[in-house]
């Protein structure tokens, strides 16, 4: 097996164009064949809980997907219960017969930042590949400075040969929109437009199950829809 494999991870509290943008700018960079999206089931680096169900959670992200080439939405995180480490969904990919070389998890360089707070670090970077793409407002070529102990991983998305036997760092300098799920659900919790932020059909069904509005109440949100 030659295949390469992305994985795009995290609460999607919603989905949004930022996340999309960052995963399509790391498929191409890195010609991966495909990428999945895996919302968590139980986010366990936030104090609150998701406002939408992990149900509607994993159905923005297949909306999300829909019609996007060789993009698709997994609920391996939403099957079991209790938090969603990383680690352990890197795992069950080498399970499944995929070498921590042919995996390339995708993150933002503000959540990467954080690394040494995740699971089984420093073990978790020996696991897969990772695509460290650019956000605004946030200097990607600072982490190395902020994380001396993995500078010497760290690669450009340039250097990118497809033969390394050990996974590294990838930096990936990219464009992508300046938004946040948090400022998705503020603006819709206050009635605001989020058009441009999330994918449209995301945006249609949030509208349609009203989703983040102040009426609504996650725990009501699968069982009444």
């Amino acid at each position: 097996m030659n295949a390469r494999v992305g994985i795009l991870g995290g609460t999607l509290d919603p989905i949004h164009c930022g996340h999309m943008a960052a995963a399509v700018a790391a498929r191409d960079a890195f010609d991966l064949e495909k990428v999945l999206v895996i919302p968590s089931r139980v986010p366990p680096h936030r104090p609150v809980q998701p406002i939408a169900s992990p149900f509607q959670r994993f159905a923005m992200a297949a909306l999300a997907v829909s019609g996007v080439d060789r993009f698709e939405a997994s609920d391996d995180e939403l099957r079991l219960d209790g938090p969603s480490f990383t680690s352990d969904t890197l795992d069950r990919q080498h399970a499944r017969g995929l070498s921590a070389s042919q995996i390339f998890f995708i993150t933002g360089a503000d959540a990467f930042a954080d690394i040494a707070t995740w699971r089984r670090y420093p073990e978790v970077v020996d696991l897969a590949n990772f695509v460290v793409v650019s956000r605004p407002g946030y200097d990607i070529g600072a982490l190395a400075a902020k994380l001396p102990a993995l500078a010497g991983r760290m690669r450009t998305a340039a250097d990118f040969r497809g033969d390394d036997r050990k996974p590294l760092i990838y930096l990936l300098q990219a464009p992508t929109p300046d938004v946040s799920s948090t400022v998705v659900r503020e603006r819709l919790a206050g009635g605001a437009s989020v058009s441009g932020m999330v994918p449209p059909l995301v945006a249609a069904h949030i509208q349609q199950h009203r989703l983040y509005s102040v009426f609504a109440r996650a725990n009501q949100l699968h069982d009444e829809n």
